[in-house]
């Protein structure tokens, strides 16, 4: 089976999540206001901000999408045990920020506990506060790995998903964005909102998906409450014709900058692919061309038949 998407795509989408983590670290929990007050308009790849980045470095938002996008590639499928493993190792480096829900869920998963139990577990746990963007902020190489296959990336999508969040919101988020994704990949983004939202059964989330894109700016919250993510990143599409200026409107919303800016990072580089990128972001984003070769290896696993689901 080959699938008839540029490879250009493929590679936009992984490096424009890197890319809009990148730029929006520096800002994350800074409100909008004082991002204006600072800097006028954040244009390029700041140092600084609470984690102290370096220009170009980006957060866990690309650290866990890029040990999901190894684990398929070295495995060929969904294996969530592997994924979930890969997690475990990743978050006894240390890394600079961790989600409380994704700590929650990891720090299980490293006790030996059955991944189809975490989700739900941290769900109990958290009444309430279950609803993050973990899971949205790293969905991407999903969406590229199944980008032939609709049925099992709604399947896989939930799986990853639910690794380490549960909530129905933040499942179908997930969803919502992979769907978009390969809307994007092949050349089909006129009207794509409106066409994913008709697929999401989750009211919420399908409502916010159609609010998002005529929202005035100072309606839109972006924060880490995974429809505020959502639909500030899908705002954001619709704010400019250039990659450039979709990331440019998605982190100076502030707040949760980094992950708001990985999202629309990934759907604006499905959509215009990796030419689109500044030539000055790709020079000082690390690892650069470790994500241009995972997303090419997304791309032909993507152009094989069909995957067996996990058992």
């Amino acid at each position: 089976m080959n699938i008839a998407v540029p490879r250009e795509r493929f590679v936009g989408c992984l490096i424009g999540l890197a890319i809009g983590d990148a730029l929006g670290a520096p800002l994350e929990f800074m409100p909008r206001a004082e991002i204006a007050a600072t800097y006028g308009e954040v244009r390029e790849l700041l140092g600084g901000g609470w984690l102290n980045v370096e220009p170009g470095e980006y957060t866990d938002d690309t650290q866990l999408a890029l040990a999901i996008a190894t684990s398929i590639v070295r495995t060929g499928r969904i294996d969530p045990d592997d994924i979930a493993a890969r997690f475990v190792a990743w978050l006894q480096t240390g890394p600079k920020d961790v989600g409380n829900i994704t700590r929650t869920a990891i720090r299980y998963h490293e006790q030996g506990l059955p991944w189809r139990e975490v989700g739900p577990r941290v769900v109990r746990e958290l009444v309430g506060g279950s609803a993050g963007n973990g899971s949205l902020m790293r969905c991407a190489p999903v969406g590229l790995f199944h980008a032939a296959r609709p049925a099992a990336l709604l399947r896989d999508s939930t799986i990853v998903s639910e690794i380490t969040h549960a909530n129905p919101l933040s499942v179908w988020s997930s969803i919502a964005v992979n769907l978009a994704i390969v809307e994007f990949l092949h050349g089909r983004g006129e009207g794509v909102i409106e066409r994913v939202a008709a697929q999401i059964p989750e009211r919420q989330v399908a409502d916010t998906l159609r609010a998002a894109p005529t929202l005035p700016r100072r309606a839109v919250r972006s924060g880490g409450f995974v429809l505020e993510t959502l639909g500030a990143a899908c705002w954001a599409l619709e704010q400019g014709d250039s990659f450039e200026e979709v990331l440019v409107a998605a982190i100076n919303l502030g707040d949760d900058a980094d992950t708001v800016g990985a999202v629309a990072g990934a759907l604006a580089g499905a959509r215009d692919g990796i030419g689109a990128i500044p030539d000055c972001w790709m020079q000082q984003l690390r690892d650069a061309d470790q994500l241009a070769d995972l997303a090419l290896a997304l791309h032909r696993l993507a152009g094989k038949g069909e995957v067996s689901p996990v058992g």
